[in-house]
């Protein structure tokens, strides 16, 4: 199955010039998402995690069913002052500002496996920040993964990790 044909692109949104890659038509469609579920689970399972961690907002919904899917822990990657409790977090770099990830202060232990998955890699830097965040909470991450890359925007690059997308647009 092409998991293509179930990606629709939105042009002009958020903004004009962009070109979205809407998953809401793969999430809908029961098979092709029962089969990007299970290519993800065949691509990440050789990194033997313990925990998978998904980062806001559209990553949970690709890394919440595949930990259950694995029979694994999820850990969320969040927004600032999203999580109750004591969190730790960092801020990194975008294009044009800053932004900041956080996660609750217990959600992993130190040594843990953890992939970190999302819906789409872009440029690489919430990626990398979500990667870096987890490190210093003391875990090891043997991998990241997500349904779509953005090849052109180069953000593996950005990955000090290996790095596994299901589908690639070159432009």
């Amino acid at each position: 199955m092409d998991l293509k044909d179930h990606i629709r692109g939105i042009p002009d949104f958020p903004k004009p010039g962009i070109l979205f890659y809407d998953i809401s038509t793969l999430l809908r469609h029961a098979s092709a998402w029962r089969t990007a579920m299970a290519r993800l689970a065949e691509t990440i399972a050789p990194h033997k995690p313990d925990v998978l961690a998904g980062i806001e907002s559209r990553g949970f919904l690709v890394a919440a069913p595949l930990a259950l899917e694995l029979g694994l822990g999820f850990v969320m990657l969040r927004k600032p002052r999203k999580l109750p409790g004591l969190t730790i977090g960092l801020n990194y770099a975008l294009e044009y500002g800053t932004d900041r990830i956080e996660m609750q202060a217990d959600a992993v232990q130190k040594g843990q496996r953890v992939v970190v998955l999302d819906d789409l890699l872009a440029t690489g830097g919430t990626m990398s920040a979500g990667i870096s965040l987890l490190r210093q909470a003391g875990a090891v991450v043997p991998c990241a993964a997500c349904l779509i890359e953005l090849t052109f925007l180069k953000g593996r690059d950005r990955l000090d990790v290996p790095f596994e997308a299901l589908v690639a647009y070159d432009s």
